[in-house]
């Protein structure tokens, strides 16, 4: 089997919904037993460089800044968008504001914050 480049691999995982990329990272994280949420908490410096990536910005974070009257659905929603389990969507939701996507293009996290705002949550993009 030949090997995928690093730019191969970014070009198939832009065809997939983040429904299948979520339920892609889940299967990457038991198979190497590794965590993507740990590689998030990684900051790098700040500086000039950070100055240009908030100029030049093609990652977003979706923020769930609060759940509205309606939490169950809104719980549902989250764990539609994320491969999170009902303890952990809830405990999520409950522990707002909190991000529910990172990372993720501006046309995914603007369709995510409308799913979310459609449910009854109040949400930000970052």
């Amino acid at each position: 089997m030949a090997k995928l480049t690093q730019d191969e691999l970014l070009a198939q995982f832009e065809t997939l919904t983040l429904i299948e990329l979520s339920e892609f990272v889940k299967a990457f994280e038991e198979k190497f037993d590794v965590t993507a949420a740990a590689a998030v908490a990684v900051a790098g410096p700040a500086g000039p460089a950070a100055v240009d990536a908030v100029e030049e910005q093609d990652e977003f974070d979706v923020i769930l800044t609060g759940a509205g009257e309606k939490k169950i659905q809104v719980i549902k929603v989250v764990r539609e968008l994320t491969s999170l389990g009902l303890k952990e969507a809830k405990d999520l939701v409950d522990g707002a504001p909190k991000p529910v996507l990172e990372k993720v293009a501006k046309e995914a996290a603007e369709k995510a914050a409308e799913t979310l705002k459609a449910a009854g949550a109040s949400v930000e993009v970052k």
